[in-house]
């Protein structure tokens, strides 16, 4: 029989080991599209507006895929969810199969919209499980812990996936633009061809890790009923999602958050390009940006609870992004790139920090409350595409739609951090 513990409780290692290992394999699957992203410009010949399509069918999956998720969830249980998320995620994978053979960017794009609905139902099952098997306040540093795994999984992803996908980019790129007829077809065939034993592989894991989760003793994590109003200590009965409106300022959050991550970490490779540096190296800088999203989660496994709360790193954390994304407008050599990829360190502690916050006193509620955050990933879908639309369609310098793209968003974020996320609740 499963064992069911309440939320809320501290639980031994292995839930936190598991769910660690998951968030490994969300940090690959995601920040490999910032390598597909080139390599789909590569073998496709694609504009920047065409290749950003990459992230939008990932993370538009999210927002079609999370409510169900959610049912799902409610029927199976977070370890069934699991099971079958990493199953559903294989079956992506596979398709990359047929659509390199058949040199279709659309079947690429299905594959990844499903990888994107795996995704979906693993992220709706693993975040709230990771912030209610111990204490609240100090969910964030056990999100920072998974976050590692998961930027680990970014850092590495460019350097093994672009060693394979992007060998010798430029030259290639070269080759694909002189050749043609046969030899044409024949080297976009030897390029999508790079990607079939990688995805093979990777579904093979996912599965074989889904069997290990199946036979695995992963305790059920009941969520309280009720809340309780700090500001008179009594227990307070909902009967609508509707009445916690600071969930919807946080799903908000999380929308604009995740879209400035991927404008950070995806498009980091598209912004080195037009500051001249080679294919080569911009399709590697991803994981500049991934390290110093590491550096960010081991300062907020130090320091939160004891010596920050997560409403204060946040505060910071947005602070930072704003000061940053400022400077990599303001500067115009190569030297830019480092404040976007500093990027990564504002951004380290934001999903920690906004998703217990965006999730706290919602009760029986929390499993739909966390859906409708992961619902707000699809801001990783639109900014890129609003990117793309300001600098080639109206033709706008591209660190000013860069700025324009994300510093609101950085904005947005400061407001939740000080006031947003205690809409509509009483709280001391």
């Amino acid at each position: 029989m499963q064992q069911t513990t309440k939320s809320g409780q501290t639980q031994g290692p292995k839930p936190l080991i598991i769910i660690c290992a998951l968030f490994f394999i969300f940090g690959f699957v995601t920040w490999a599209n910032g390598t597909l992203i080139p390599f789909f410009k590569l073998s496709f010949g694609l504009s920047n507006l065409q290749a950003f399509f990459v992230t939008f069918a990932s993370y538009m999956a999210y927002f079609f895929l999370a409510l169900p998720s959610s049912w799902i969830l409610k029927k199976v249980g977070f370890k069934n969810g699991i099971v079958l998320g990493l199953v559903i995620l294989g079956l992506g994978s596979l398709i990359f199969i047929p659509a390199a053979q058949t040199r279709t960017f659309g079947l690429f794009l299905t594959g990844i919209f499903v990888q994107g609905a795996a995704l979906a139902l693993l992220q709706t099952a693993s975040n709230p499980y990771l912030t209610i098997i111990g204490p609240i306040e100090s969910a964030a540093k056990r999100i920072s812990i998974a976050g590692i795994c998961n930027k680990f999984a970014g850092m590495i992803v460019p350097l093994i996936m672009g060693s394979l996908f992007l060998k010798n980019a430029s030259e290639v790129e070269k080759q694909i633009k002189a050749a043609t007829g046969a030899v044409h077809e024949q080297l976009l065939n030897d390029v999508l061809g790079r990607v079939n034993i990688p995805y093979i592989v990777l579904a093979i894991v996912f599965c074989l890790f889904a069997v290990f989760i199946k036979f695995t003793n992963l305790p059920e994590v009941e969520v309280e009923e009720d809340v309780i109003d700090e500001s008179k200590g009594e227990v307070v009965k909902h009967t609508s999602i509707f009445q916690f409106p600071h969930l919807f300022l946080g799903a908000l959050c999380i929308f604009v958050y995740v879209g400035a991550e991927v404008m950070a970490g995806d498009i980091i490779g598209i912004y080195g390009r037009e500051l001249g540096i080679s294919a080569e190296i911009s399709g590697k800088l991803t994981s500049i940006t991934l390290f110093s999203m590491l550096i960010g989660y081991i300062i907020g496994i130090v320091t939160i609870p004891k010596y920050v709360s997560q409403q204060k790193a946040l505060r910071i954390c947005a602070i930072l992004g704003i000061i940053f994304t400022v400077l990599s407008f303001v500067i115009s050599s190569w030297f830019a790139v480092i404040f976007v990829a500093l990027l990564g360190l504002a951004n380290s502690l934001m999903w920690p920090a906004i998703f217990p916050l965006g999730i706290s006193h919602l009760g029986k509620f929390t499993k739909i409350g966390s859906a409708i955050m992961i619902m707000g990933i699809a801001g990783g879908a639109l900014m890129p595409l609003l990117y793309a639309f300001l600098n080639e369609k109206l033709h706008i310098n591209f660190q000013l739609a860069y700025l324009l793209t994300v510093l609101p968003c950085y904005l947005y974020i400061l407001y939740f951090a000080i006031k947003g996320h205690k809409a509509g609740l009483n709280l001391k």
